[in-house]
């Protein structure tokens, strides 16, 4: 194997802590060549889709990316912004609000750095700046509060394959998912409760999740497990009595049986049922995207009022919501206690005279810097 970035290490060099901060990835442009290069690589990552290799080459070659980059094309063009696509651009956001709290409340240096799992900026690249800065200890914050091996446990192969290459590893721990933590839950609980507050509040609640195949939960996949916990949680912190809240699952692809019961099913029989209004949040997505924005509040609206549903609201995801970026930065505090930055006691001029003392030690032996 051949070890990458011997020449980045500098004997006495100031460490920092890093966090590296991802979600799942976003097309460059609202094309379909963008959309192409995209889908290719987010569908052949055999944690999304675990179909055998040569068969699903053929497919996803042979049908898919002749057929979808185009029709997904025009669905992002509905929803692009000047700063690029929703989810990237609530991302940096969220990524410089995390910085600046974890800068206030560690007594180390620390550093965040934004990544997506498929597009741009990459896993690759986030690592890389972080270890240029000088983070020998680096935590990884995927977006995701429920598990599952297509998101957290595909993120973390990501991870391994870029650090596998590096010859000083550096000291790492991963966030698995939150879909239990109890700011997080708060934030959920309070941006409904601020959404209803501003425009009334509907008959029923529905907790729609991004949705998996169902031989994953059959496999061992705690996904669906999770998301109905964070159901269950957040109705109760709401005050809901049964049949005022549902969970469901939305964003199947393909003709194989999903998580039950599917999101878009549930909102045409709500509309059949000639509810009087809707109201809709997605627990499981940090930051709006194409999946809430176009799919939920514009998909899902059309379906609920064509079969005769009333009013239809979307409560925004947590995106850079104050309370949610303080619930984040207490769970980073939580995952690096133990570590040097994390200290009450870190003295940054103990710990240079320290470096220095190495360096010197270092250069006396031999060593080129």
């Amino acid at each position: 194997m051949r070890f990458d970035g011997e020449s980045d290490y500098r004997h006495g060099s100031p460490e920092i802590l890093g966090v590296l901060v991802t979600n799942l990835g976003t097309p460059d442009a609202p094309t379909p060549k963008a959309l192409r290069r995209y889908l290719k690589e987010f569908l052949w990552d055999p944690r999304v889709v675990e179909i055998p290799r040569p068969a699903w080459w053929l497919i996803l070659n042979g049908i898919i990316l002749n057929v979808r980059p185009r029709r997904s094309a025009k669905l992002y063009e509905q929803v692009w912004t000047e700063e690029g696509s929703p989810l990237l651009a609530i991302g940096r956001r969220q990524a410089e609000g995390l910085a600046t709290r974890l800068s206030e409340r560690l007594p180390g240096p620390v550093k965040v750095e934004l990544a997506m799992r498929y597009g741009q900026p990459s896993i690759e690249s986030g690592l890389m700046r972080l270890r240029e800065a000088g983070a020998r200890r680096i935590l990884v914050l995927p977006l995701y509060p429920q598990y599952s091996g297509s998101t957290g446990g595909s993120t973390f192969d990501q991870v391994s394959k870029v650090l596998r290459r590096w010859r000083w590893v550096p000291g790492l721990r991963f966030v698995s998912d939150y879909h239990s933590d109890a700011g997080y839950l708060d934030a959920l609980a309070e941006s409904v409760r601020a959404y209803w507050a501003e425009h009334g509040r509907g008959e029923k609640l529905l907790m729609s999740f991004h949705g998996v195949p169902k031989r994953y939960l059959l496999a061992g996949d705690p996904y669906h497990c999770q998301c109905h916990a964070t159901g269950r949680l957040l109705a109760e912190r709401l005050g809901l009595k049964d049949g005022e809240w549902v969970v469901t699952f939305q964003s199947r692809f393909g003709k194989a049986e999903w998580l039950k019961p599917y999101t878009d099913m549930t909102v045409k029989a709500l509309g059949e049922e000639k509810l009087g209004r809707l109201d809709v949040v997605c627990p499981g997505f940090s930051a709006d995207c194409l999946e809430t924005i176009e799919e939920i509040a514009g998909e899902n609206r059309e379906i609920f009022q064509d079969a005769g549903g009333g009013e239809f609201h979307y409560i925004p995801a947590l995106n850079d919501r104050p309370d949610h970026l303080d619930a984040l930065a207490d769970l980073v505090l939580r995952n690096v206690q133990g570590w040097p930055e994390a200290d009450p006691g870190y003295d940054a001029s103990a710990r240079q005279t320290a470096a220095e003392a190495s360096r010197a030690r270092a250069l006396a032996m031999g060593a080129k810097d």
